[in-house]
């Protein structure tokens, strides 16, 4: 009998009630091939492999990583709590000692969630990781932990949630914005004021290939994660790098993920992306989940493989290479911001925001306050076409007595002068979490 290396979770969660539309490419069959797939190898009878049902994450869960106005049930269905549930379900059971790693094979989707929500972008509604992450943070002794998203698209929202965080690590590998949705993950885009080198952009040309994603995670992203030191690595697994995917222009196959899950070995991977529903999912699942129970995935192979798979082009591989020394010193020399407000002052960056899923647009007005003592209070104003002005403070997980005070004064404040509808108050100190409304 087969028998895994590694003990491994795995949590399924198709959402069956949930789709942007029956023949969109997010809908319940992008997991129920992979489900068929792995019945078909025999997964679930290996000794090690173990099936765990997701859990229902809680509004608190939610409202401790976003600013959902006007409330988490606004923006959210049973679907995405469980979604998020599951990403939360994988943690517990790592952190708990039930399995080695865990992959929460679950959707709707979530990385393009920002901290702000109003309602889909992206496919997006809430940000699975982000919600795994801060229930880890707030529910066990770890603090430092990287994310590094291997999804085709930029992850803009969690790139936004964690911009001011000098604890969490986010590189992402995507294809170069100017060339897809939703446009950004530039080199330059380098982390906030006081978090400068832990947001890492590695933007690849269309037709990338297996040696190209293999150099950047062998030449860019271990070296990073080996000096970063982080207590708990996560893979945001998207897999629309394939080169069967039908909205995005990579090359990538199935057996090159598994090659890319060895060497990077996540401790919980969250599912994201990938739309080759019949093509591609299947056998890139299977490849992942194989490389996480620490079993053999050489044989892993598309049916069409030998036809449609091209090697890398001479012209990309220079490109990628080029990259190298750039990257890498985004993350050990990053530029100082200059930019940054004094002592006691806030820092001010607007950002006009497009739901390309739901055509909401929203302006938003982001204060973060230069702190000695702590990582400093976040003030977000924002209002969108479906949403008057709203608010969001944030006392951080390491704040300070004086930045606490100066949040909970702030939000009596704004809430009297009656120019915000919704003003949502996120005391990561004292685990408090509410909302003053005039809905």
């Amino acid at each position: 009998m087969l028998k895994a290396k590694n003990k491994l979770g795995l949590i399924f969660f198709p959402a069956y009630d949930w789709a942007i539309s029956p023949t969109h490419p997010e809908r319940e069959e992008r997991l129920l091939y992979t489900q068929d797939q792995l019945k078909e190898e025999g997964i679930f009878d290996v000794e090690g492999i173990v099936e765990l049902k997701p859990d229902i994450a809680t509004d608190i869960d939610v409202m401790r990583t976003h600013f959902c106005f006007p409330d988490v049930e606004s923006v959210t269905t049973q679907s995405h709590l469980i979604s998020a549930g599951g990403a939360i379900r994988a943690a517990r059971a790592v952190l708990d000692g039930e399995v080695s790693s865990a992959f929460a094979l679950v959707r709707p989707p979530g990385h393009h969630s920002m901290k702000c929500v109003h309602g889909n972008r992206g496919f997006c509604n809430i940000n699975n990781e982000a919600i795994m992450i801060e229930y880890i943070r707030e529910n066990y002794n770890i603090r430092r932990i990287a994310i590094v998203d291997t999804d085709c698209h930029h992850g803009d929202g969690t790139q936004d949630i964690y911009w001011h965080d000098p604890d969490v690590l986010f590189i992402s590998l995507h294809q170069d914005g100017r060339t897809l949705y939703p446009g950004t993950g530039h080199l330059r885009e380098n982390g906030g004021p006081g978090a400068k080198g832990r947001t890492i952009n590695i933007p690849l040309p269309p037709h990338t290939s297996e040696e190209g994603f293999l150099y950047v995670i062998d030449e860019m992203v271990l070296p990073i994660l080996e000096d970063f030191k982080p207590d708990l690595i996560v893979n945001s697994a998207g897999q629309d790098n394939h080169y069967t995917d039908p909205i995005t222009n990579m090359n990538f196959t199935a057996k090159g993920y598994a090659m890319l899950n060895d060497k990077l070995k996540p401790h919980i991977a969250v599912l994201e992306g990938g739309y080759s529903i019949q093509g591609a999912l299947p056998y890139v699942n299977l490849g992942i989940v194989l490389a996480m129970a620490g079993i053999d995935y050489s044989h892993v192979k598309e049916p069409d493989y030998d036809i449609r798979y091209h090697p890398q082009d001479e012209e990309i591989t220079a490109y990628i290479k080029k990259l190298k020394k750039e990257v890498l010193n985004n993350y050990f020399s990053p530029m100082p911001d200059y930019m940054r407000a004094s002592p006691g002052e806030f820092t001010v960056r607007h950002k006009n925001i497009y739901y390309d899923t739901d055509g909401i647009h929203e302006n938003q007005k982001e204060q973060i306050k230069t702190c000695k003592n702590c990582r400093g209070l976040l003030v977000i104003e924002s209002s969108s076409s479906v949403n008057p002005p709203s608010a969001g403070i944030e006392i951080p997980v390491d704040g300070c007595s004086k930045c606490k005070k100066e949040g909970y004064a702030l939000m009596e404040k704004m809430w009297k002068s009656r120019e915000f509808v919704t003003i949502q108050m996120t005391d990561r100190v004292d685990k408090r979490y509410f909302r003053y409304s005039q809905y």
